[in-house]
């Protein structure tokens, strides 16, 4: 890349975005450019510094628009903690969720049965959601069962 400043067009090449996503980012405040010439947008070191610490947010951190707005806005340690500290609880929920949702499918891909609700584990999970749902209650059971400590 060349000496600065960088055109919109080499600053998405550079960054692996597109030239509309960074458009979208100057309408939502995360970045700006340093000057135009005719209808160009140019951008300085430290736009880019900006828009690289945007990335950390939106690439690294997994953050909507709005919240790396609102993090990258931020004055304060504290309101980026509360920020950070939320997101992170959604991101841990998610982890859960998405290896939970891995093991069954392993088991799955795993289970010789020919048909799934005669494995007994399978079958067992079945049953006890329906009885959950035909007694009104919210189901709470587990497809798997908890991993042993036996090594």
């Amino acid at each position: 890349m060349s000496a600065g400043p960088w055109s919109i067009s080499e600053v998405a090449k550079a960054f692996g975005l597109s030239v509309s996503a960074l458009r979208y980012y100057e309408e939502c405040g995360l970045v700006h450019s340093t000057e135009r010439r005719g209808r160009v947008r140019y951008y300085d070191r430290a736009a880019l510094e900006r828009l690289a610490y945007v990335q950390l947010w939106r690439e690294d951190g997994l953050m909507s628009v709005a919240d790396t707005a609102a993090v990258v806005g931020s004055d304060s340690v504290a309101d980026r903690s509360t920020m950070i500290s939320a997101q992170r609880d959604i991101m841990l929920a998610r982890i859960r969720s998405l290896t939970r949702a891995a093991a069954v499918l392993e088991h799955m891909l795993g289970c010789r049965t020919d048909h799934a609700l005669e494995c007994p584990l399978t079958g067992a999970y079945v049953s006890s959601r329906v009885d959950a749902a035909l007694a009104g209650e919210d189901f709470v059971d587990d497809f798997l069962p908890p991993p042993t400590d036996e090594a």
